[in-house]
């Protein structure tokens, strides 16, 4: 019986990495400016479509952390994104108008990319509203953290999604471009979390938080999944199964206990729920493009049709990653 589940793992695979070489066809590139890169660069993927007032404090925060060339697909945009990635020096961007949900929401773009321009270098995959904290984040930079893992014999980094909101209702608080989003986010749930192993990818499933709180309350198992592996030493081998919540091999999913230990992780800080969110959400049911018929996107509207203001009194407001340590939410592990 596992052997008969391994052979249906690789042949998943070998699926997906199928579909993204037939996928690459819808991309068309605009830039590409991946000449002149250092040796074994990191490297930042991500998928992203009306964005423009994100993208400056997105672009730097992670150029403050050491990534050193981004990897951009633009969905149909029509608000200047495209215009303004394409002006950036160390964005190479590439355009497609086909259908975000035909492409595994975008992985099949993504994983052409990482397996064409990824092999070899530690690739992070990211949405443009999330943001990652690893341990000492403040002070070393993202680099220091790949070169450990690379010690260390870790292929890759998980990191837990962790949904950030403001006190007060949304709309009421703007967000304006180039503004760091977490002086308006500025709150999390610290404990309301269910961890589960998932069979037979050995991935830890993990739901909770604001979303699960109001919005799936009445099912909290269809909540979304909050587990995630943004940072990955890639090769053409390897393939995401679900967004970033999972790979394939399987052997890529054991990031967090083993054998009694722990291994470092750390934290996506999630800024979706902005101002911007309800337009989203609305233009987001009008498309159709997401998971499950957008059944999430209907949540979230009738939800804020009822509250919308996502703190309670139990809401704990972000400080750093020493916090987030505490609370259990990610681990510095064995890496002083």
């Amino acid at each position: 019986m596992r052997l008969m589940s391994i052979y249906r793992l690789r042949l998943q695979r070998k699926r997906l990495l199928w579909r993204a070489f037939r996928k690459r066809r819808q991309l068309v590139p605009v830039t590409q400016r991946m000449q002149g890169l250092r040796r074994q660069p990191i490297l930042l993927f991500s998928t992203m479509r009306n964005e423009r007032v994100r993208l400056p404090f997105f672009l730097d925060y992670y150029r403050k952390l050491g990534v050193d060339h981004f990897l951009v697909v633009d969905n149909g945009s029509t608000d200047g994104t495209r215009e303004y990635l394409a002006d950036q020096p160390d964005v190479s961007l590439w355009e497609t108008d086909a259908g975000y949900k035909q492409s595994r929401f975008g992985m099949d773009w993504i994983m052409h990319l990482l397996r064409r321009y990824g092999s070899g270098n530690w690739c992070l995959t990211v949405d443009v509203d999330e943001f990652l904290v690893y341990p000492f984040c403040e002070t070393r930079p993202l680099r220091a953290l790949t070169d450990w893992l690379d010690s260390a014999g870790n292929r890759a980094f998980s990191s837990m999604l962790l949904d950030m909101y403001p006190k007060g209702a949304m709309h009421e608080q703007p967000y304006y471009e180039g503004q760091n989003p977490f002086e308006i986010a500025q709150y999390f749930d610290s404990g309301n979390y269910t961890t589960t192993r998932s069979w037979p990818l050995l991935n830890l499933w993990i739901q909770g938080g604001p979303r699960a709180r109001l919005f799936f309350a009445d099912n909290p198992y269809r909540a979304p999944a909050l587990n995630k592996i943004p940072l990955v030493k890639w090769r053409r081998s390897y393939a995401y199964v679900s967004s970033t919540h999972m790979l394939l091999p399987r052997g890529l999913n054991l990031t967090y206990d083993d054998g009694g230990g722990e291994k470092p992780s750390g934290c996506l800080l999630h800024a979706k729920f902005l101002d911007t969110f309800a337009a989203k959400a609305e233009e987001e049911m009008r498309r159709g493009q997401h998971y499950a018929e957008s059944h999430e996107y209907r949540a979230y509207q009738e939800g804020l049709s009822r509250e919308r203001d996502l703190w309670c009194p139990r809401s704990e407001k972000y400080i750093n990653w020493r916090q987030l340590e505490i609370l259990g939410l990610m681990s510095k592990g064995n890496w002083a």
